[in-house]
C-alpha cells in the first residue's frame, strides 16, 4: 500500500472523529481580545480553556515589554544555534535569573517545553540506562522515553510502592554498568493533583538514581512567590534536575531547565534539539526576562488565583460534583457518560449557557467518564465563578435525565434539548 494511502484512510484515534468534530470539538478557534470572555463560533463565551494563569498574557506590563522586545530586536535577532552564533549576554542572564529564582546552581532556556524535555532526556541517558516515570507523565516526557533503547520501568500515577519495585527492577536491570532516572511532575496538567515528591525523595536512600520534575503547571502557581511544586513541599534541593516552560505562568513560549552547574552544562553541549535550532529569538527572551520579575514582584497575582481556584473547587465539590484529587487550581470535573453524552453536553454548555472550557474523553480517561478541565486565572471573576457552578448544575441534570442520549451528536447551529 502507498504510505499516503494508508494515511488518507487511517487518520489515527483523534483524526478519526474529525469529519464531525473539526473546528467545534478538535482545532477550534477562540477569537478576540485574550481573557476569560472570547468568542467562538461567533458567539461571546466565557472561557475556561487557556493556561493564562497570572493574567500576564492581558497585563498591560507585560504587553509594553512585548512593544519594547519587538522594537529593540525584533523577531529575527540573534541569528543561528546558540552554539554557533545565537548565544549573548542577555539569555545567559536570564538563565541566571531563573537559577536564582528556583535555588539551582545554573539553568539553560529552551526553545520550547516540548522538544526541550525530549531532548534533556535523550541527552541524560544512554542504552545502559534505565527510566523510571509515572504513568500520568505528559506526552512529551512519554515520548521522549519512547525514543529511549535502554530500560522502561512505569509505575502506576502516584504509587509509591509500585515506583519502590520498579526502582529494584531497574537496580537490577542496569547492574554497575548503567544509572536510573526517575521522571514525574510537580502538578499533573490533565487531574491537577501533585507528584508524590517527598515520598519519591525519601527513595534516595535505598535506590541511587536521579530525579527530573516537570512542572509546568506548579511554577508561577505553586510554592512561595511561584517558585513551584517541589518547594511548596519543601523538597527543592533534593530535585536533581527542575523543568518548566514560559508558556503557563508566563503567557510566552519558551522553557528552561535547572541544576547542578556541572550537568546543565553538558546539557548545553548535548540537546540536539537545542545545538541544532535556531535560539530564541532575542524579543522572547528579553520578554520572559520581564515577566519573571513581575511574577516576583507581585505575589499579588498568584493569591488572587487561588482565591478564584478555591472558590470554584469549593463551590463545585459543594454541589457535588467530583474534581478528583486536584490540589492545585486545575479544576477537573468528573461526570458519567459516553462518548456521544460528552458531545451532545459540551455543545450544550457552549451554545446554551456560552461557556467554554475542554472536554476530554477516552482514552485520556476511562470509558464512561466524561471528563471537563477548567483552567482559572486571575482574570476571571466571582460572578464568572457562580455563572459557571449554575450552569454545571443545569448540565449535570441534563445528563441524569438522558438529555444529551441522542444517536447522533447534534450539530451546533441546530442545538434543541
Amino acid at each position: 500500500m502507498d504510505l499516503f494511502e494508508r494515511l488518507q484512510e487511517d487518520l489515527g484515534p483523534l483524526g478519526k472523529h474529525a469529519k464531525v468534530g473539526h473546528g467545534y470539538y478538535t482545532f477550534p478557534k477562540l477569537e478576540g481580545e485574550l481573557g476569560p470572555e472570547m468568542q467562538f463560533n461567533g458567539k461571546p463565551v466565557l472561557n475556561w480553556s487557556i493556561n493564562n494563569y497570572l493574567g500576564l498574557a492581558v497585563s498591560p506590563e507585560a504587553i509594553e515589554f512585548d512593544r519594547r522586545a519587538v522594537e529593540k530586536f525584533g523577531l529575527s535577532y540573534p541569528m543561528g544555534s546558540r552554539m554557533m552564533s545565537g548565544n549573548s549576554n542577555f539569555i545567559e542572564d536570564f538563565e541566571a535569573d531563573l537559577a536564582k529564582f528556583t535555588g539551582k546552581e545554573d539553568s539553560v532556556v529552551l526553545n520550547y517545553g516540548y522538544q526541550g524535555i525530549m531532548s534533556i532526556v535523550n541527552a541524560l541517558t544512554t542504552r545502559h540506562d534505565a527510566i523510571v516515570y509515572d504513568s500520568d507523565c505528559h506526552a512529551c516526557i512519554i515520548d521522549a522515553i519512547r525514543m529511549h533503547d535502554g530500560g522502561r520501568f512505569v509505575f502506576p500515577h502516584n504509587d509509591i510502592e509500585k515506583c519502590e519495585s520498579q526502582l529494584k527492577r531497574a537496580k537490577e536491570a542496569v547492574g554497575d554498568s548503567g544509572g536510573i532516572l526517575v521522571i514525574t511532575e510537580g502538578v499533573f496538567g490533565m487531574l491537577g493533583d501533585i507528584g508524590k515528591l517527598r515520598e519519591i525523595v525519601t527513595l534516595k536512600e535505598h535506590y541511587s538514581f536521579r530525579l527530573i520534575i516537570d512542572d509546568a503547571h506548579g511554577f508561577g502557581t505553586m510554592g512561595d512567590k511561584g517558585r513551584g511544586t517541589a518547594d511548596a513541599l519543601g523538597v527543592q534541593e533534593d530535585i536533581d534536575l527542575y523543568f518548566s516552560t514560559f508558556a503557563k505562568a508566563l503567557a510566552s513560549i519558551g522553557g528552561f531547565v535547572a541544576g547542578p552547574k556541572k550537568i546543565i552544562r553538558y546539557l548545553r553541549y548535548n540537546m540536539r534539539s537545542q545545538i541544532y535550532a535556531k535560539t530564541l529569538p532575542s524579543a522572547i527572551v528579553y520578554t520572559n526576562k520581564k515577566r519573571l520579575q513581575l511574577l516576583i514582584d507581585q505575589p499579588e497575582r498568584k493569591h488572587k488565583l487561588w482565591e478564584i481556584a478555591k472558590s470554584l473547587q469549593t463551590g463545585l465539590r459543594g454541589k457535588g460534583f467530583d474534581l478528583g484529587s486536584t490540589q492545585s487550581v486545575v479544576t477537573p470535573v468528573m461526570l458519567k457518560g459516553n462518548v456521544i453524552e460528552a458531545g451532545n453536553l459540551i455543545i450544550d454548555l457552549r451554545e446554551r449557557f456560552q461557556i467554554f472550557c475542554s472536554l476530554i474523553t477516552y482514552p485520556v480517561v476511562p470509558k464512561h467518564v466524561i471528563m471537563l478541565r477548567l483552567i482559572p486565572t486571575v482574570c476571571h471573576t466571582m460572578e464568572h465563578v457562580e455563572r459557571t457552578i449554575q450552569a454545571f448544575e443545569s448540565i449535570a441534570k441534563n445528563l441524569e435525565n438522558n438529555a444529551y442520549a441522542n444517536d447522533k451528536i447534534c450539530m451546533a447551529e441546530n442545538v434543541n434539548f
